[in-house]
């Protein structure tokens, strides 16, 4: 029986991780979503994988069917065009380091910011590779703490081995060294030490 995989409504990433947890046990899927947003990250996770494609607007919603036996590149007209992403490029000598520098991402609205790092923490939960080390620091520290929405993706990454360093003068700070509830505290010596031994540093 063809697995459905209905997405509509849910915001992102939630229906490019239920498509990616789908294709882990079908070769063959149907995904609904409701927007071309979504439309164009499943499309973009389904040809990442060499998935074939067919694309269908219907009234209830956008029908993406996929099939991972297909060869990969092949596409339907109504997908042409659609590009997927970058391949992971080889890790140089050293661990690739997340930084978090605040509790929200980008600049702007700081409404939608607190939603983006909500929805990027999530996301790293399902990302392959995960990154070996994250930092949390300045206001970002604040995603570590007690009352904080993200700590279970938190747990969740520190329990695949993601090293979590969070700033103790930044928890000093702003008061919060005794509401630790994810990663270690950590000191500028230590941060330091990580960052000049990276191999990569990606900045949030």
């Amino acid at each position: 029986m063809l697995k459905t995989v209905d997405a509509r409504g849910l915001a992102c990433p939630q229906p490019v991780i239920m498509t990616k947890t789908a294709l882990d046990t079908d070769e063959r899927i149907v995904v609904i979503v409701d927007n071309p947003a979504a439309r164009e990250n499943v499309c973009r996770l389904a040809k990442s994988k060499g998935c074939g494609l067919k694309v269908e607007e219907k009234p209830d919603g956008i029908y993406i069917s996929i099939s991972s036996g297909d060869p990969k590149g092949k596409e339907t007209e109504s997908t042409a065009g659609l590009t997927g992403p970058v391949e992971d490029a080889d890790r140089k000598t050293g661990p690739v380091v997340i930084t978090i520098q605040q509790d929200r991402m980008g600049r702007g609205n700081d409404e939608l910011g607190y939603v983006l790092i909500k929805s990027f923490l999530h996301t790293l939960r399902e990302v392959r590779p995960a990154p070996d080390v994250m930092i949390f620091f300045n206001t970002g520290v604040k995603l570590c703490t007690k009352g904080s929405e993200v700590i279970d993706d938190l747990k969740h990454l520190q329990e695949k081995g993601v090293n979590i360093l969070v700033c103790g003068t930044c928890l000093n700070f702003f008061e919060l060294m005794n509401e630790l509830e994810a990663g270690m505290i950590s000191n500028m010596y230590d941060i330091s030490e990580t960052l000049l031994s990276a191999g990569k540093i990606v900045t949030v």
